[in-house]
């Protein structure tokens, strides 16, 4: 491969605690190892490639690099967009009728005078930037793609510890710290804090585990009320479990009647199939986004659970909270941090050298830290329901090992 003269980043999906750190890593590296290359970055992801809008990283930029490690979001903007789904993009004036949009990206990298191409994002961001570096070598333009594992659900095959994660559920854990303080707020309280998790249960589980240790490290006055089980989780239904509605309602009533509140932790995605089944047959319409996902926001599983367990456990007053947009904007914690680092670092390694793919802990592998072909990442890995963390946790709060979802 030639040379490499100038790079270009994108952040794109949704937000994670890792975009800004990883925008930061990705300045900080090339500054220090390649300092005489050009970096532009895309605004609004694929959305500002197909445009052609962008930033210039300018000297001041590289001299505060570090000081995007303090901040969640992305600098640069995020939006959904899939470079396939044409139908898409001409609705939104992102590409002409009858344009190919993987060639209008390609023609655009090469007007820019782009020798690399960083993808920062989800199993969506990078199944696209698989897709783009498919045609980019297909149709010889000599281009590297270097993808960044994003997503607060850790569900990229196979992908050990996608960036940002270990922080949404810290951060989850200190939502849920305030909102079960309401517990009292009123009798036989009903409390679902609804989290982030489509079709992988994985942030719902450690944010259960994050806010659990945080009841370990604290002491109780049960004598004036301030017990831990009031505080502590009774419930935690994930999208690959199955939910028996009735038996569950059964064991909370009783929690209910002794505890004298009830706190679930609901990933979003859990008992979708139920919710989507139920509106279809009413006739509402389901929406749906670009890539063919439910809108979860829309639909709201928090308040649907809340409803049919409110009923079940005749609770007084029902509360619903959700802490997906306060963990996935959050800046990187410690354990993120250093992972981004190394990520960052092999990227701009793997960048300079021509080697495209996306980096990251490769369970197939024995966890290595390495370039891992795009032909390889996968979305839409399971959160593993036998992982003896999480049903210790469940034998705990008495809901018992989980039967997993049968499609």
């Amino acid at each position: 491969m030639a040379q490499v003269k100038k790079v270009a980043l994108l952040t794109a999906g949704g937000f994670a605690p890792c975009l800004s750190t990883a925008v930061g890593g990705l300045v900080k590296h090339y500054t220090e190892v390649a300092p005489d290359v050009e970096i532009i970055a895309y605004r609004y992801g694929y959305q500002g490639l197909l445009k052609g809008d962008y930033l210039t990283v300018t000297d001041e930029v590289r001299a505060k690099a570090d000081v995007l490690h303090r901040f969640g979001g992305s600098p640069i903007g995020n939006s959904r967009v899939k470079l396939t789904n044409k139908e898409d993009l001409v609705r939104r004036g992102l590409v002409a009728e009858g344009e190919d949009p993987l060639k209008v990206a390609a023609d655009r990298l090469v007007a820019d005078g782009v020798d690399v191409l960083h993808t920062i994002g989800g199993d969506d961001t990078n199944t696209t930037a698989a897709d783009l570096a498919a045609y980019l070598a297909e149709h010889d333009y000599g281009l590297t793609v270097v993808g960044l594992p994003k997503t607060i659900d850790n569900d990229i095959i196979p992908i050990r510890q996608s960036l940002g994660a270990w922080t949404a559920a810290e951060q989850g854990a200190k939502f849920a710290a305030n909102v079960v303080a309401e517990h009292n707020s009123g009798s036989r309280m009903l409390i679902v804090h609804e989290v982030m998790g489509r079709n992988c249960g994985y942030l719902t589980a450690a944010t259960a585990a994050k806010y659990r240790e945080w009841l370990d490290a604290q002491e109780w006055v049960p004598e004036i009320g301030l017990s831990r089980e009031a505080w502590d989780i009774h419930a935690v239904y994930l999208p690959e479990a199955e939910i028996d509605l009735d038996a569950e309602a059964e064991r909370l009533n009783k929690v209910m009647d002794t505890v004298g509140n009830v706190t679930i932790f609901l990933s979003e995605g859990a008992g979708l199939d139920a919710i989507i089944a139920e509106l279809e047959k009413s006739g509402e319409e389901v929406p749906r986004d670009p890539f063919g996902h439910v809108k979860l926001d829309k639909i709201n599983p928090g308040a649907w659970f809340g409803k049919q367990f409110a009923k079940r456990l005749s609770a007084e007053k029902t509360m619903v909270q959700k802490s997906g947009y306060f963990s996935r904007s959050a800046a990187s914690n410690e354990a993120d941090l250093e992972l981004i680092g190394r990520c960052t670092e092999l990227a701009v390694e793997c960048a300079l050298s021509g080697r495209s793919g996306v980096i990251g802990q490769d369970e197939e592998a024995g966890d290595v830290l390495t370039n891992i072909d795009f032909d390889r990442i996968k979305g839409g890995k399971p959160f593993d329901l036998t992982q003896p963390w999480f049903t210790s946790m469940l034998d705990e709060i008495g809901q018992g090992a989980p039967k997993p979802l049968q499609h």
